[in-house]
C-alpha cells in the first residue's frame, strides 16, 4: 500500500484535483449566480497551477522545450509554489471571504489582512530574492496559513451567530472552511521541518509525502461533494 501510494502520489493529487474542477465546470450554471463561481474558477486554476508545477522540473531536462532554463535561477519550481500557491492562494481566499461574510468588521479585518499579508511578501521576497528560486519561506507559510484560518474562524462566527445554525451542512461555504481549516492545520506543522528535505531522511519525506497526499484527497473530496450536493446560495441567507 505505501509503496503504491508513493509510485502514484502525482497521479492521485491531480485525479483529485481534477474531479474537483471539472465538476465545478459541470456544475457552473448551477452555482453561477452566487460568489461560488470565483471558487470553481480557483479549483480550475489550482488544476492547471500544480499540473505545470509538478512537470515543471521536467519540461527543464535536456531535450526539453524549456531546457534553455537550465542553470538559470529558475531551474526549480520554488518560486512558481511560492508565488502562485503560497501567495495568490491565500490572496484568493481573503478576496473570497470578503465576498461571502456578512460582518463588516469581519470583512475588513480579513482585506487588511490580506493587504498587509501581500505587502509583507512582496518585500520579503524582495529581500531574500535569491533564496526566492531555491527554496520555500517558512514564515510565509504561516502567516498564509494563519489568514486560512482567520477566515474560517470568522464564517463559523457568523453561522453560529446566526440562523444558518440550523441548516449549516446544506451550505456549501461550510464544506469550503471546513475543508481548507482542516488542510492547512494537518499541512502548516510540517513547514518547520523542510530542512530534512535536505538532510537525506527518506522515512520523513515519504511520511510528508503520505500526509499531503491524505489531505489533499480529503480537501477536494470535500469540495467535489460540497458542490453537487449543496444547493446555491442566496445573497440573503
Amino acid at each position: 500500500m505505501k509503496d503504491f501510494l508513493l509510485n502514484n502520489y502525482t497521479i492521485l493529487t491531480h485525479l483529485f484535483e481534477a474531479i474537483a474542477a471539472l465538476t465545478g465546470v459541470f456544475l457552473y450554471k448551477k452555482h453561477y449566480t452566487t460568489e461560488v463561481k470565483y471558487f470553481i474558477w480557483f479549483l480550475v486554476y489550482l488544476t492547471i497551477f500544480d499540473f505545470i508545477g509538478t512537470n515543471y522540473k521536467g519540461y527543464v531536462d535536456d531535450g526539453e522545450f524549456l531546457n534553455f532554463l537550465k542553470g538559470t535561477v529558475i531551474e526549480t519550481n520554488h518560486w512558481w509554489y511560492t508565488f502562485f500557491w503560497k501567495v495568490g492562494a491565500i490572496l484568493f481566499f481573503v478576496f473570497y471571504y470578503s465576498k461571502i461574510l456578512k460582518t463588516k468588521p469581519f470583512k475588513d479585518i480579513v482585506k487588511i489582512s490580506g493587504y498587509a499579508f501581500f505587502l509583507f511578501s512582496v518585500v520579503y521576497i524582495a529581500i531574500n530574492w535569491d533564496a526566492f528560486f531555491n527554496t520555500f519561506f517558512p514564515i510565509i507559510s504561516i502567516l498564509g496559513a494563519i489568514i486560512v484560518f482567520l477566515c474560517s474562524v470568522f464564517y463559523f462566527i457568523e453561522v453560529l451567530q446566526s440562523d444558518k445554525i440550523l441548516t449549516f451542512y446544506k451550505s456549501i461555504n461550510f464544506y469550503i472552511s471546513f475543508a481548507i481549516f482542516i488542510w492547512w492545520l494537518i499541512i502548516t506543522p510540517l513547514v518547520f521541518y523542510d530542512l530534512y528535505h535536505t538532510s537525506g531522511d527518506w522515512n520523513f519525506i515519504f511520511l510528508k509525502w503520505q500526509i499531503y497526499l491524505f489531505a489533499n484527497i480529503f480537501m477536494y473530496s470535500t469540495f467535489t461533494f460540497a458542490l453537487i450536493y449543496c444547493k446555491p446560495e442566496s445573497k440573503n441567507e
